[in-house]
């Protein structure tokens, strides 16, 4: 793999943690004022129309696809949808900061289930990091202890299908276009938070309302995008560490837009995930250092 290919992922791979972020912050300030599925189905509306545009003007096929690419792509939706549920229901309840915290267990995840469903090498060093990631998960969210949330088991729920949506991405064959999986991706959440807002009140929408779905669905659009090719382009081990700037992003949004400060335990158990993810990353280049050939 070119070094070049790996740097473009990661380029994409950061530019995708940042548009998910500030998606992140408009929705938690919609939540304010207009129900979740709403916020959720107005946003999809304005992201359909977004992508369908991107199609029609790149002449991008959305037919023909083999069946086993169909299956894949309805898999990656329907995890999409699950994670979008439970990382909304939890940033709905929690503060920015914590959410994204314990979304930056999702290097690891990703990297575990390469691992076991990829059978892309692990080895033991990386598999106590990953070990050890998790159990910075568990600092932040405190199972049993007085800053222990419920909806903190929702993030963390949101990660173990944003891990099986990366991993069907992955196994994605060249000619199923990025824009056909985002696009597929769109309407599969807009018609999921459209059935469940069946039966229910729907709130009262001013234009600052409206300003701000924009805004998410542009956001949402690109961070979307983006994960599709970020996870098409280089190889995992090296991508998937460029996730950690979301936190970067969320402590500075959450504390201008919120005030919210992150406790000790958030920022400790922070910093055990990105130090355990970087050393995944640090072996895997010492792998392909020592798996080089050498020259006669």
């Amino acid at each position: 793999m070119r070094l070049t290919k790996n740097i473009h992922g990661a380029a994409l791979m950061t530019g995708c943690v940042l548009a998910y972020v500030v998606n992140d912050a408009v929705m938690k300030l919609l939540f304010s004022d207009i129900g979740l599925f709403q916020a959720v189905f107005f946003r999809g509306l304005i992201t359909i129309l977004l992508l369908a545009l991107l199609v029609w003007r790149g002449k991008v096929a959305i037919r023909g696809l083999s069946r086993q690419s169909k299956r894949l792509v309805a898999l990656r939706v329907g995890a999409e949808i699950c994670a979008t549920i439970a990382f909304l229901t939890a940033l709905k309840n929690m503060p920015l900061a914590n959410v994204t915290a314990i979304l930056q267990a999702l290097p690891l995840a990703v990297t575990m289930a390469a691992a076991l469903f990829l059978a892309e090498p692990v080895g033991w060093r990386r598999w106590a990091a990953i070990i050890i990631g998790f159990s910075g998960v568990l600092i932040i969210i405190r199972p049993g202890l007085e800053g222990f949330n419920i909806y903190s088991l929702s993030a963390l729920i949101a990660v173990a299908f944003i891990t099986l949506r990366e991993i069907a991405t992955r196994r994605l064959t060249d000619d199923v276009p990025s824009l056909t999986v985002a696009l597929s991706t769109a309407i599969g959440i807009t018609l999921f938070a459209l059935v469940m807002m069946v039966g229910t009140n729907w709130d009262a929408m001013g234009a600052m309302s409206w300003l701000l779905i924009a805004g998410a669905a542009v956001a949402i659009m690109f961070g979307t995008l983006l994960s599709v090719m970020a996870m098409r382009v280089g190889e995992i081990s090296f991508v998937a560490p460029f996730r950690y700037t979301a936190m970067v992003w969320a402590i500075g949004l959450g504390i201008i837009i919120f005030g919210d400060w992150p406790d000790q335990p958030t920022l400790i158990g922070t910093g055990i995930i990105i130090a355990t993810g970087i050393y995944s990353f640090h072996r895997e280049k010492q792998r392909k250092h020592l798996d080089k050939p050498r020259p006669s």
